[in-house]
């Protein structure tokens, strides 16, 4: 049985697709909005009904890879959708509304075993916002002590209020994933919180500015969405830039030991 979450504007989502009925799988609907992206599970197949819509399809396709989520997309669409669909819309399969059991059988259990095999891939690289044994994380110039509660930029510490940390420590620990207001209020401040969601717009400003104007960036900003952490990622030209600036120092201190 697989997990499945069908995204549409129908007012009865039996008719988005007619076969998907008569499969056993477990299917949850959810409202055709951005809002919708972050209340889904981790595992799952994203049914989007693009029949009638394809501007909106598009719309939360980017939505998503934007917010870091890795979740598969498979649309639905008449016939006459195909003509529009390309790889810029970033969609693990393509189906015809009118498609039999079968079929959608077979292209759903063809995008599970691509996830299954792109999981399964080694990765040599270290992951991001992974605790190391010291309990440290470290992202760029920004080391995050997840056992001090303390964090600092360049090796210079930030002076951070207790929930300033709390949230920076738990944006850190899931880099490139999108958080709605009301989530981090409940994964910072907990259940038994009963303030609102603007206590996360203020604490956020709070830790953008002590961040700084060159690391606010950081605590990144989806539209409609909520926030996350976008890890620094240095382009080539200023990497090159750096190397070359430590080569003439240390060219400068051989030859003044000369």
């Amino acid at each position: 049985m697989t997990d499945l979450t069908l995204m549409t504007f129908s007012t009865d989502p039996t008719t988005v697709l007619p076969s998907l009925t008569l499969l056993s799988h477990r299917v949850r609907v959810l409202p055709m909005d951005a809002s919708s992206l972050v209340r889904m599970p981790e595992n799952t197949i994203l049914l989007l009904d693009a029949r009638d819509d394809l501007a909106s399809a598009k719309t939360l396709c980017r939505l998503l890879h934007a917010s870091g989520l890795s979740t598969p997309i498979v649309l639905i669409l008449t016939e006459g959708g195909f003509t529009v669909v390309n790889g810029e819309w970033g969609v693990s399969d393509v189906i015809v509304n009118t498609a039999s059991p079968a079929e959608v059988e077979g292209r759903l259990k063809l995008v599970t075993e691509r996830v299954i095999t792109y999981n399964a891939a080694p990765n040599s690289a270290p992951s991001q916002g992974a605790e190391d044994e010291d309990g440290l994380i470290r992202s760029g110039d920004l080391v995050v002590d997840t056992n001090g509660y303390t964090a600092s930029l360049r090796g210079v510490p930030i002076d951070l209020a207790y929930k300033e940390f709390e949230l920076l420590k738990y944006l850190v620990q899931h880099p490139g994933r999108v958080f709605t207001r009301a989530q981090l209020l409940q994964e910072v401040w907990g259940y038994d919180y009963y303030g609102g969601t603007r206590t996360v717009d203020v604490h956020v400003r709070r830790l953008r500015a002590k961040l700084g104007g060159e690391y606010e960036h950081l605590i990144g900003t989806v539209r409609n969405v909520g926030y996350r952490f976008d890890p620094p990622e240095e382009d080539e030209a200023e990497h090159s830039a750096r190397e070359a600036a430590e080569d003439d120092e240390h060219n400068a201190r051989g030859a003044a030991e000369k």
